[in-house]
């Protein structure tokens, strides 16, 4: 236990250190910390690193589906709905069959082998991606049409894998039972998510104290996977289901103090787990090594190589039809015209593998029914490893180098900007509404002369506080506002802990008057994201 725990400690130095050099060296921190790790496992002295894959798939899978599926706009992940099911359905099942081929044809596995090797390398991976992507500045509907493909294709990856193990442990398989139970599956996923979602929201409705709220929100993304994952479900689509629907209906049934509170400990959490996966994976690489010497390297080389090219062109292949075909229809491209190629080609890029992959092989069976050896059990591990080490490193550090070379940087930086008009005329709005309110409270009500001048005197500074235009000077007269005000704001600190120190305050005064100037704090950061 106490070595396990030092691992652990070593882990989270690494994380931190490794996330930091991927800030000032402006990479990725999923491919830093796959490398990281696989240079850790091969330290002398320091212990062998086994991922548990029921860890993956049914401890940290479910939070960070949730996670993602809270932050992701209902509305738009609805007016996308077209272009992620032909990803995360369609391009999945592709790939699958596109792998199984070319493995059966130029390598010789059986077909079934094949297409439970593509299920497992199928789905794309979307953490490394997504920050990649957000980081340029790419345009939000690529970033939004990944995010939606990266919460719907682990579900559809993990059934066809559940039905390709089960033919080949039975040695029997068919269509169209598969193709019901399919439908059955999602339709039962869908509706329990729902509920689940339901539930929850009423749940922590009436709680109505942050600390209770959060622990439900911790349980809710279990309890909308497990129940699935038990009865022969994936539990991705219930919990994607529970998500959008709390991401819709939340606002208005979650209090202001669970809401600041349950952002800071998500993210914490999120972080801490998609950094710590990253690592584990790359600690796979020692164990994956020592079993190496009973195939011939280069046969496994061959094989990772070859797998890799075709799920990169299995993408490309299916991505571009999928973009234009369903255009040739009037209607299609009326309410949704074609994207340009460029975006298309980023799209059809970000196919990074991820943890996922690994750990579906890693819960392959080490024997049939029978008592025979699973077949091919350790090549389908040496194959997918690789597959991931190679798109992960080599899509993930590309993908700049192909934003840049596209050019499309620029509509991602031009939506940008015409969002943040949206929000300060929205903001002048709920305010000119909120005035509005008063007067007419004023009207009904006795209230005093003092009151209405505060509350009065509230909105307006809040008005005052939004940019008139996004004109660069004004841009640069408000982030030398936003300095500024950090410095005055680091003086108050600095006074209000002499204060304490010299017992002119207490402990208790001191943390009051902290959470203010902390909430200024995080004010002037959205100031400056609005800035971009």
């Amino acid at each position: 236990m106490e070595a396990t725990f030092q691992i652990f400690l070593i882990l989270l130095a690494v994380l931190a250190g490794t996330a930091l050099l991927a800030r000032r060296i402006d990479v990725a921190p999923a491919i830093l910390l796959l490398l990281a790790g696989i240079a850790l496992a091969f330290v002398p002295g320091m212990p062998s690193l086994e991922l548990p894959p029921e860890l993956v798939l049914l401890v940290v899978l479910p939070p960070l589906i949730y996670s993602a599926s809270v932050a992701m706009s209902w509305r738009e992940f609805k007016y996308n709905l077209r272009p992620i099911i032909l990803l995360s359905v369609g391009c999945v099942i592709f790939t699958a069959i596109a792998v199984a081929a070319a493995t059966h044809y130029l390598i010789g596995l059986p077909w079934g082998i094949g297409f439970l090797l593509g299920a497992i390398v199928a789905p794309p991976d979307v953490v490394a991606p997504l920050a990649i992507a957000r980081r340029l500045g790419l345009p939000r509907r690529i970033v939004v049409v990944l995010e939606g493909e990266g919460l719907a294709n682990d579900a559809t990856a993990l059934i066809l894998y559940r039905f390709a193990v089960a033919a080949i442990s039975t040695g029997m398989f068919s269509l169209p039972i598969a193709a019901g139970e399919f439908a059955t599956i999602i339709a039962g996923e869908m509706l329990f998510g729902v509920a689940v979602g339901w539930i929850s929201l009423r749940m922590r409705h009436r709680a109505r104290d942050p600390q209770i709220e959060i622990t439900l929100s911790l349980i809710t993304p279990y309890l909308a996977y497990w129940v699935p994952e038990h009865f022969g479900g994936s539990g991705v689509i219930s919990t994607v289901a529970c998500g959008l629907y709390i991401s819709w209906n939340g606002p208005l049934l979650i209090s202001s103090a669970t809401r600041l509170q349950g952002i800071f400990f998500w993210d914490l959490v999120i972080y801490l787990i998609e950094g710590m996966l990253f690592l584990i994976t790359g600690f796979q690489m020692r164990s994956l090594f020592e079993k190496s010497a009973a195939f011939p390297l280069e046969h496994i080389l061959f094989a990772t190589a070859l797998v890799a090219v075709m799920i990169i062109i299995a993408r490309f292949a299916w991505v571009f039809p999928a973009t234009y075909l369903p255009r040739l229809i009037k209607r299609v491209r009326t309410h949704d015209p074609s994207p340009p190629w460029q975006w298309v080609f980023v799209l059809a890029f970000t196919g990074v593998r991820g943890a996922v992959s690994l750990a579906a092989a890693l819960a392959l069976p080490f024997a049939l029914p029978s008592g025979e050896a699973f077949p091919y059990r350790d090549l389908i591990l040496f194959v997918t490893f690789g597959v991931i080490l190679i798109t992960l490193v080599g899509l993930g550090l590309g993908l700049p180098l192909v934003v840049r070379w596209l050019g499309i940087a620029q509509a991602g930086r031009n939506e940008h900007r015409a969002e943040l008009e949206s929000e300060i005329a929205a903001r002048r709005e709920a305010l000119g509404v909120a005035l509005k309110s008063l007067d007419d409270i004023t009207d009904d009500r006795k209230l005093s002369e003092e009151v209405v001048k505060l509350l009065r005197a509230r909105h307006e500074t809040r008005v005052n506080q939004l940019p008139d235009s996004l004109d660069p000077n004004v841009d640069d007269v408000s982030a030398a506002g936003i300095d500024l005000t950090r410095e005055l704001i680091a003086a108050e600190r600095k006074f209000i802990h002499v204060l304490l120190r010299d017992g002119r305050i207490t402990d208790e005064t001191r943390r009051r008057i902290e959470r203010d100037l902390d909430l200024e704090e995080a004010s002037l950061a959205n100031r400056e994201y609005r800035r971009g």
